[in-house]
């Protein structure tokens, strides 16, 4: 299938490893200009040479903190500098830290809200100017299974990736007769270095080991095992091909069959 979008310019935060590597690999995979960002420039430079040596794409690595509105303003503005425009745009950040409510204090909330909310808002008001002027964008948001089922020991996720949820449908009904659609993607339990570290904070507070964890986390998901970050990655790249059109304001869970509810 002809995804539509060879020549595009995509612009995917978070993305020197995990769930944001594997987006970025997928659309370079399509022909898609790529310009990936993250804190660290040596694991951030080494991923820019991975995806080239891989794909043949050009890429951009643009050393970013997303909690810093002044670090999304160069980026966007290097990234327009260099390719003209965005025509897709992947928000995605790094989990805040785990834990229980009274485990969490003011300090992580302020993170929590700059880096998983912030951080899509900041970077879609600095995109979507350019998506109006060429009548074309994609935004889709990554945010977690954890905004339509909670997750006990991850309140933080709980409460700001639902609020992404509410904010990007709202975004996506004022936006779409413009040729700009959005959407939300939900992963599951997917093998990253994040759910590593989510594996072993819970055996260390239960005095277990992390394969135990991941055997009981398993035994819950029909499927039968977790995610591989290709698989998320997959349904982003359709989400901002032409193969899309008619899809905008959803969310949608790429969990294994793991949440429990309809919709």
């Amino acid at each position: 299938m002809d995804l539509g979008i060879k020549g595009k310019i995509a612009l995917i935060a978070a993305s020197s490893q995990g769930l944001g590597k594997a987006v970025a690999l997928g659309l370079a995979y399509e022909g898609v200009k790529i310009v990936i960002c993250a804190r660290e420039q040596d694991k951030l430079e080494d991923t820019r040479k991975e995806i080239q040596s891989k794909t043949g794409a050009e890429v951009l690595s643009i050393q970013t903190d997303l909690t810093s509105y002044d670090d999304i303003k160069k980026l966007v503005n290097n990234t327009t500098e260099t390719f003209g425009t965005v025509h897709i745009l992947v928000n995605n950040a790094g989990g805040p830290p785990p834990g229980y409510f009274l485990d969490l204090n003011e300090e992580n909330w302020k993170r929590g809200y700059e880096l998983t909310l912030m951080s899509s808002v900041r970077l879609t008001r600095e995109a979507l100017p350019y998506m109006k002027k060429q009548k074309w964008g994609r935004i889709i948001n990554i945010t977690s299974v954890s905004a339509k089922q909670p997750i006990d020991d991850l309140l933080l996720s709980n409460s700001f990736r639902l609020a992404v949820l509410g904010w990007a449908k709202t975004v996506a009904n004022q936006v779409a007769d413009k040729g700009i659609l959005i959407n939300s993607v939900c992963p599951g339990w997917t093998r990253t270095d994040r759910v590593q570290e989510l594996l072993q904070a819970r055996a260390q507070k239960e005095g277990s080991n992390p394969e135990e964890i991941e055997r009981r986390i398993t035994s819950a998901i029909p499927v039968g095992r977790m995610g591989r970050p290709e698989e998320l990655a997959n349904l982003v790249v359709f989400l901002a091909s032409e193969r899309a059109s008619y899809i905008s304001g959803t969310s949608i869970q790429v969990d294994g069959g793991s949440v429990k509810g309809v919709y």
